[in-house]
């Protein structure tokens, strides 16, 4: 009876556990397979959005240059002082307009973007060191231009430089 029973159940076990298995692995394939349709259909919509980001942050990068900023900026009866002001403002808001990018960007990426802002703001500020607030802005515009000349490559170009540079290895 116990023999019966155990030829019975042996045989019925193995069709069992080989059934399992088989079962497993082809969902476990077939789950494989939806997770990578997800993240073709996912890259489909995303890889446009991230490539409007770098557009965006290089827009950014080239509208917060000094020397953009002096062009839009600067006005015949303007003093040294409105002028500075009117740059810093300026520079921040557009950092403040681009903040959602950052979401696009790699981690180094936005560094670069972050410090190009914050050394924009620095260098503006160290031509102001020297200058009378109430001189013609024009003063500090040929600072500004002077200072640019003497580090060779802006701290906006270093960053549309590796921007260019990480798009070029993304996509």
């Amino acid at each position: 009876m116990l023999l019966e029973i155990l030829q019975i159940t042996i045989p019925a076990l193995v069709v069992f556990f080989t059934a399992y298995f088989t079962l497993k692995q082809v969902l476990k394939k077939d789950l494989d397979v939806r997770k990578a349709e997800i993240v073709l259909q996912n890259k489909k919509i995303i890889t446009p959005i991230r490539l409007q980001a770098y557009e965006r942050i290089i827009l950014f990068l080239e509208r917060i240059s000094p020397n953009s900023v002096i062009v839009r900026l600067q006005t015949p009866n303007m003093n040294v002082e409105q002028l500075h002001k009117e740059m810093l403002v300026l520079i921040r808001s557009e950092f403040e307009h681009n903040l959602s990018q950052q979401l696009y960007l790699s981690v180094d990426a936005w560094e670069m973007v972050r410090n190009a802002k914050e050394k924009t703001i620095q260098l503006i500020n160290s031509c102001l060191e020297d200058l009378d607030t109430k001189d013609n802005a024009i003063k500090l515009s040929q600072a500004i231009f002077e200072k640019l000349i003497e580090i060779d490559t802006s701290p906006t170009q270093e960053a549309i430089k590796y921007i260019k540079k990480e798009i070029s290895v993304i996509f």
